[in-house]
């Protein structure tokens, strides 16, 4: 026998979607008034219909980004009262350390392996977002500045070699 399922026509309840900052807080406060409603109850059903619409309100409006990697490292460290000393069997090196604390230099795919293991920081933490770090901008930077300094090189030789000189280097 199925249990006798709750009718919305039958209640009080006023349903309507989430479209405005308004609404969500209505949602939020009518949701903490029936935080203590028994399931299967009409406010149970209402708890569960607002907190679905909150839900994906939430999702489309509150996005969160993945976290830093050393922030997510500096964090698990600061937990467990761990050291720089105590990274090296995971990262490396006391400099290799100093690098990936410093963003000097990106985790590997095996260190990654290592912290996940031996602190229980999740892969997705120590990978990162895919919209790049300051490291890699910067790392973008220098690489556009240095291939225009092999531009303005090449352009200054062939410059000098029209006009029969010798062109002096970078």
């Amino acid at each position: 026998m199925t249990p006798r399922r709750w009718n919305m026509k039958n209640s009080a309840m006023q349903i309507h979607p989430i479209r405005s900052q308004r609404d969500y807080e209505r949602a939020v406060a009518r949701i903490g008034q029936l935080m203590s409603a028994a399931p299967e109850t009409a406010e149970g059903e209402e708890l569960d219909v607002l907190a679905t619409l909150v839900d994906a309100y939430e999702g489309k409006h509150y996005v969160v980004d993945a976290p830093d990697p050393v922030v997510a490292i500096q964090f698990r460290m600061e937990q467990q009262g761990l050291t720089r000393k105590d990274l090296e069997p995971m990262i490396g090196s006391r400099a290799r350390v100093s690098e990936i604390l410093n963003r000097k230099r990106n985790l590997t795919l095996e260190m990654v392996r290592r912290l996940k293991f031996d602190l229980g920081i999740s892969a997705d933490s120590l990978i990162g977002s895919a919209t790049g770090t300051a490291h890699d901008y910067a790392y973008a930077r220098s690489a556009h500045k240095a291939h225009s300094a092999r531009e303005l090189t090449t352009k200054r030789m062939a410059t000098a070699a029209s006009r029969g000189k010798k062109a002096v280097g970078p």
